[in-house]
């Protein structure tokens, strides 16, 4: 099936479009290994999918907090320290180009996350490309987590567009492939992961750069 040039694009926010570093930073403040950040994370996920997964809920902080809990020895107010990081985080270099691109296309620009509300925002303000940006989304406020169903969905009445006139632009194999399951346009490029899951449904827009990604993305038939 032929995908149509969508009228909205959803971003994804933690690694697709903001930088952990100052994530990583705080581990390295708080006498840990930085590259622990990639196993926290990945149980981050892993601890809010399955809640999700059994119809219970929590939130990204407190997901983070519980991983953190399990993957190193440090105490309450250390890892709130930790987490209080993400609080910093700013725009890859990339993402002001990638976001002018749709805006000078006429496509509207909104990000999607399960992340704690206020921190996309406040990153996209860091780095000065708020005005490229229509709203910010968190699940939180449906208590659901992506990859499910209902948080596209949700993400597509918000915004008043059919699912597939709604693209999603994610680093991440998971959510493209939530996304599509949700009858919204995939599209994926590597940033934190080398390839594409190869157990899941193909990604309907793959690319090399989150650039070539929104150019595949409007160079999509009307």
């Amino acid at each position: 099936m032929t995908r149509a040039r969508p009228e909205v694009v959803a971003f994804d926010v933690n690694e697709t479009l903001l930088d952990l570093a100052p994530v990583r930073a705080g581990l390295v403040e708080a006498g840990q290994p930085g590259d622990l950040l990639r196993t926290v994370f990945a149980r981050t996920l892993l601890t809010g999918f399955a809640a999700a997964a059994v119809g219970g809920w929590c939130t990204f902080r407190d997901a983070f907090d519980a991983a953190l809990a399990q993957e190193s020895d440090l105490d309450s107010a250390a890892r709130s320290t930790v987490a209080g990081a993400f609080a910093e985080l700013s725009p890859h270099p990339d993402v002001e180009h990638a976001l002018r691109t749709l805006a000078e296309a006429g496509i509207r620009v909104v990000t999607l996350t399960h992340g704690s509300p206020g921190v996309a925002e406040a990153a996209l303000a860091r780095g000065g490309v708020t005005p490229l940006v229509e709203r910010s989304l968190s699940t939180e406020t449906i208590r659901a987590w992506k990859p499910s169903r209902e948080a596209y969905l949700w993400a597509a009445g918000t915004c008043a567009v059919a699912p597939e006139r709604m693209a999603l632009v994610a680093a991440h194999g998971w959510d493209v492939l939530g996304a599509q399951r949700a009858g919204l346009t995939g599209a994926w490029f590597p940033r934190g992961e080398r390839s594409y899951p190869a157990v899941y449904d193909a990604p309907q827009v793959s690319a090399g750069t989150l650039q070539e990604a929104v150019e595949a993305l409007v160079a999509l038939p009307a």
